[in-house]
């Protein structure tokens, strides 16, 4: 029984491990009603659009809590710059949104989303 668990226990830790830090492509999707990461993007980018900056920087507000909450999930499987540059992201838009300038909008929210298809693959 003894040799059973010596090799038992590392065989099952590995996987674990292994389980783990490829998990980032199932755990970045949402898993409730407020972790939509591209669904609240398409809403962000069609409020700047219409020009509605009050409600662009309360989703804005939105999606940094949505990111929040993912991030905890992957953060041990997906790599540090993607989520590192997805911060910087939403940081700089927040910028683009206070000044009202569209285009810089537009720009980030796309490479937010880039950034966001990254993770995983």
């Amino acid at each position: 029984m003894r040799k059973f668990f010596v090799i038992a226990i590392p065989i099952v830790t590995l996987a674990f491990f292994i389980l783990v830090m490829n998990s980032d492509n199932i755990l970045k999707y949402h898993l409730g009603n407020n972790d939509n990461i591209p669904g609240s993007i398409q809403e962000l980018k069609q409020d700047i659009q219409d020009e509605k900056w009050e409600e662009a920087n309360k989703k804005t507000d939105e999606l940094s809590m949505s990111w929040k909450k993912v991030v905890k999930r992957v953060q041990f499987s997906a790599e540090k710059d993607e989520i590192n540059e997805f911060d910087m992201n939403i940081a700089r838009l927040r910028g683009a949104i206070v000044t009202k300038n569209k285009s810089s909008a537009f720009m980030e929210l796309t490479e937010a989303y880039e950034h966001w298809e990254n993770i995983g693959k």
